[in-house]
């Protein structure tokens, strides 16, 4: 009876085991499938892996001698670098950067990355992916986040918001980025946006009646009141106004790059362009380390604005104001190896 007794508690401690075992693997199914929800990639975005920083890994010798994407970037470099030197008594007016020269600079901490946004130069995605990457598990899908989001500031940290030793220690031991685009045809496109679409009434008050004032000769009072049929041709006559850069900066929408981002001022590790802009992001975001499971957003943009519809809107513009236009943003031009377009009648 006795040994009978012992084989059921054996038998009773046993089933305890199993099912104590089958509970917590349970357990652990609900709270991977919890976290599989959140983050569908399986991987954790919120903080770089590795030993290496993405600094390290783009200046890492090996790569240079074995990547042909390392050495395009170096020669990006290597231009700027040649246009800041050859033309230093323009770059560089001025000589000390102030905290708010650095606002258009978002900072990554979790990867060390400092990302110069430019308008007009995918910067909605990319600060969409900014946000993925600095919201510890928040988002997962850059393009779940709504355009007008991205576009928040308190949504994502500039460099101008930290200490100057903060600052400082960044600009050194972070990975810095931006991206370009031809200069006339980022123009034409942020003239577009802004000018030509109905839904822009802040623009429309803000800029487009002091310009229809100042260019349009006897100009409606519907035009003066509501500034919401400027002309491109107007609108080139008021950025190459001596009087317009006195008044105040440009909108950063038309804002040259080098005034944005100074990079005559801040080394920058990455230059990438617009139309190579798939590959150059993806190759930033595999020196962050997570290209494995985030790229940049890809998808048909059927209304962008293309060298052939910057041709067309440049037919109409004297050759005196093509001229003044591209000393305006000549820098730009040259700082990014942009050749100047065929279209232009420079005198």
């Amino acid at each position: 009876m006795k040994p009978a007794l012992l084989e059921v508690m054996r038998m009773n401690r046993i089933c305890r085991m199993v099912l104590a075992t089958c509970l917590g693997s349970f357990i652990l199914v609900i709270f991977y499938f919890q976290i599989m929800r959140r983050n569908p990639f399986g991987v954790d975005i919120c903080c770089r892996k590795g030993s290496r920083s993405p600094l390290q890994e783009l200046y890492n010798p090996m790569q240079l001698e074995l990547s042909n994407t390392a050495v395009l970037h170096q020669m990006r470099r290597d231009q700027v670098t040649d246009t800041c030197r050859a033309n230093s008594a323009t770059s560089r007016k001025r000589r000390v950067l102030t905290p708010n020269d650095l606002k258009h600079l978002v900072v990554d901490e979790d990867h060390e990355l400092i990302y110069c946004y430019v308008p007009k130069v995918a910067c909605t995605n990319w600060k969409r992916l900014m946000m993925v990457l600095t919201g510890r598990g928040k988002y997962s899908d850059p393009m779940e986040i709504p355009a007008n989001e991205a576009h928040v500031s308190a949504n994502l940290k500039t460099l101008n918001q930290y200490s100057i030793p903060e600052i400082n220690h960044r600009l050194k031991s972070y990975m810095k980025f931006l991206f370009v685009r031809e200069p006339f045809e980022r123009l034409v496109s942020a003239y577009r946006n802004k000018f030509t679409q109905k839904y822009n009434i802040s623009f429309h008050k803000r800029y487009g009646t002091k310009i229809i004032k100042r260019q349009r000769k006897n100009a409606t009072q519907e035009a003066l009141r509501k500034g919401d049929d400027v002309k491109f041709e107007e609108f080139v006559a008021y950025l190459i106004d001596p009087h317009t850069q006195r008044e105040e900066p440009f909108n950063e929408h038309w804002q040259t790059v080098y005034s944005l981002c100074h990079p005559c001022h801040i080394h920058y590790d990455l230059v990438g362009k617009y139309e190579t802009l798939e590959e150059d992001s993806n190759y930033v975001l595999q020196l962050a380390g997570v290209g494995s499971y985030l790229k940049f957003p890809t998808y048909a943009k059927s209304t962008r604005t293309t060298d052939e519809m910057t041709t067309e809107f440049f037919q109409n513009i004297s050759s005196e104001h093509q001229t003044q236009l591209y000393e305006v943003y000549k820098l730009d031009f040259l700082m990014f190896n942009y050749s100047v377009p065929s279209y232009l009648k420079l005198e």
